[in-house]
């Protein structure tokens, strides 16, 4: 199968099919002539079907079965909506089985083509794929040229399950600029979805061309993908050229044993200073999403370099903030989904951890716990509407709770984080909680403005996120055009990451989908990378939005644990050991009220600018005798004492006189 063959006298061939780049390479050292070398060439990227740089109006097709599967659904790893017969299905399906049906693309310029890769259609109830087809090229859309191997036309070989890409490379490469599919055989119904690869060969200066260029960018920055090695050692040569900002350090291991790095951004790495805000990036919790994983990385690379070259922005950012980047926080996945690369696993692979985990949603579920106490009315005296305690019977031995988990839950609890957020992919958008959807329909936190705006605040600097005529990825627009969404309403969840970090700690979280291909070329990544950078420091710069300050008593010396409340909003906040806090709030004028065991409440009014900043607002509680009173109500057998029921002194002392339950 490897061995060149000679067809029709003139041209040659191999079966790319079979070898892999490394065994080409190997095979043409041997054989003599230059029919080897044209076949190992630099393979050109997809054209940016799976992405949507191509636009729904470049693609076009014979006939469709129906709307919902119409040429515009027949991109790689389309995915079909809740309810496979509306207008969101999962691939293009020809109206009928006519020999003569097809899918062409048009790239808007002269493109070189190497290759198309082929899905089947993504469904739970039909198995519909193309086994074999032919192809044709055009430079008019009129005159159609078909693929021949010298003496007939070339039948490739499609698919043989729905779910699989299969990758055909073109013996040799076609210069046109339409591309057209003609499925000849074929499982089930006439289905497919599809990627182009193609090289641009030239550049069509109008509005609808630029729409599909691959940006470069002006950072010189590691634009490629990287496996485990080669992200420790990107993140090792950060930390080399910026030793006083940066340090390298990791939360726990994966199911197999792989490290989960962090890389903290500080002006005084390792401590937590008083007053500095935590804040965190994570990505990678599903292996196959690797885009957020590649922005963190770039992240890492552009603080250091501007934080050197004195950028003022940068500089702000990193002596205010105390900054984690956790770029895979499922290594395990991750390793698995590049196996077959970028363009070749399907839209699972990888996704959960070793074990068969969806990490973000095997954390501990305290809506449900919340809500019950809130239909008792337990809350806030008996249940508390903040930092709720993780069940018991979650952390117990045996408990069916991913090892990852375990560590980010440890993580959580040794840094007061304030402001986080976790990429994932197959979308552009931004969720925030809650993310479980409650019975009575009523999905929206206490801090519901807040978190908008947070997500706002990223969306609206992505370059892309909130364009409306785009559309959704794989369904309708959800987010009816602003980008973002309430998690419940989009996709319930239950026991996620976002909704425990609200309910289990300081933390607001939120969910970052920054793209349509969870696992993008590496030509994309320079475009990517400009669409979110703007993005990825604004939303840094939030967490320093609202009020912060500190608790002391009357000596001075911190108080841990005392609550931070605001009046109309039914979610407090705890300080820090330092006796330190941050509240994120939206621009206005806040009565808050700081209080804690054996001190007396204290309250003042606060007001929060649109400016970045937050204000100062600083507590200091004086000592209260209730705990003193508990102690003798408690020895007293918990009855209320009264002045006319005192019988003998409680002490040698004065004696303490209480009400009496009725007075």
């Amino acid at each position: 199968a490897g061995k060149p063959k000679k067809t029709g006298g003139k041209k040659w061939e191999t079966d790319e099919n079979v070898w892999t780049p490394e065994e080409k390479i190997s095979k043409c050292k041997g054989m003599q002539g230059s029919h080897c070398q044209r076949n190992v060439r630099v393979e050109c990227p997809p054209i940016g079907m799976e992405s949507h740089r191509i636009e729904d109006d470049q693609i076009l097709s014979s006939s469709m079965l129906r709307h919902g599967l119409g040429a515009q659904r027949g991109r790689l790893n389309m995915q079909a909506g809740s309810n496979e017969n509306d207008y969101f299905d999962g691939a293009w399906c020809a109206e009928d089985d006519s020999s003569i049906q097809w899918i062409q693309v048009d790239t808007r310029r002269i493109t070189k083509f190497t290759g198309v890769i082929t899905q089947g259609r993504d469904s739970l109830l039909h198995e519909d794929f193309v086994t074999t087809f032919y192809i044709g090229f055009s430079n008019d859309s009129q005159n159609w040229l078909m693929y021949s191997n010298g003496y007939e036309e070339m039948l490739f070989y499609g698919n043989v399950d729905k779910d699989t890409p299969v990758m055909t490379e073109f013996p040799e490469p076609k210069v046109a600029r339409y591309i057209r599919l003609y499925p000849l055989t074929w499982n089930g119904s006439l289905c497919m979805r599809l990627e182009v690869l193609g090289c641009p060969l030239s550049s069509i200066h109008n509005y609808y061309s630029l729409q599909n260029e691959v940006m470069t960018s002006v950072d010189n920055l590691d634009f490629r993908h990287h496996n485990y090695k080669d992200m420790r050692q990107l993140m090792k040569v950060v930390n080399e050229e910026c030793p006083t900002i940066t340090r390298i350090y990791n939360i726990g291991k994966s199911f197999r044993g792989l490290k989960i790095y962090a890389m903290e951004i500080s002006d005084n790495p390792g401590e937590h200073e008083l007053g500095e805000p935590e804040f965190r990036y994570t990505a990678g919790i599903h292996g196959n999403e690797v885009l957020g994983r590649e922005l963190l990385l770039m992240l890492m690379q552009f603080i250091c370099k501007e934080f050197k070259d004195g950028n003022p922005r940068i500089r702000n950012l990193v002596t205010e903030t105390r900054i984690h980047l956790v770029p895979s926080l499922n290594p395990d996945g991750y390793e698995i989904a590049s196996q077959m690369g970028s363009e070749l696993g399907n839209w699972a692979l990888g996704h959960w951890n070793e074990e068969g985990f969806d990490l973000f949603e095997n954390f501990p579920d305290l809506n449900s716990i919340l809500w019950a106490a809130e239909e008792r009315k337990w809350v806030p005296h008996r249940v508390p509407n903040h930092h709720m305690p993780v069940p018991d019977h979650y952390l117990a031995e045996g408990a069916a709770v991913a090892v990852e988990v375990r560590a980010i839950l440890a993580w959580m609890e040794k840094i007061p984080f304030v402001l986080g957020a976790n990429f994932q992919g197959g979308e552009k958008l931004i969720t925030y909680p809650f993310n479980m959807a409650r019975p009575i329909n009523e999905n929206e936190t206490p801090d519901h403005a807040i978190f908008r705006w947070l997500a706002i605040s990223y969306a609206s600097a992505h370059l892309t996120m909130t364009e409306t005529f785009r559309g959704g990825c794989q369904d309708q627009d959800v987010t009816n055009g602003m980008g973002i969404v309430n998690g419940a309403k989009w996709k319930p969840q239950a026991g996620s990451l976002n909704d425990f970090s609200y309910l289990h700690s300081n933390c607001l979280e939120l969910s970052i989908y920054p793209g349509c291909d969870k696992f993008p070329h590496e030509s994309e990544l320079p475009q990517e990378w400009e669409n979110n950078k703007e993005s990825l420091l604004t939303f840094m710069e939030q967490v320093h939005r609202g009020i912060k300050g500190t608790v002391t008593d009357q000596q001075g010396d911190p108080i841990a644990n005392a609550s931070i409340s605001v009046m109309g909003i039914k979610h407090d906040v705890q300080t820090a050991s330092g006796g330190d806090y941050w509240r994120i709030l939206n621009p206005g004028e806040y009565r808050v009220t700081a209080k804690a065991e054996a001190y007396n409440p204290s309250v003042k009014t606060c007001s929060v600018f649109y400016d970045i900043g937050a204000t100062q607002c600083n507590f200091i509680l004086s000592r209260s005798n209730w705990k003193r009173i508990r102690e003798i109500i408690a020895m007293n057998g918990n009855h209320p004492l009264g002045r006319e029921k005192q019988t003998r002194p409680l002490s040698s002392g004065p004696q303490l006189l209480l009400p009496h339950a009725s007075h």
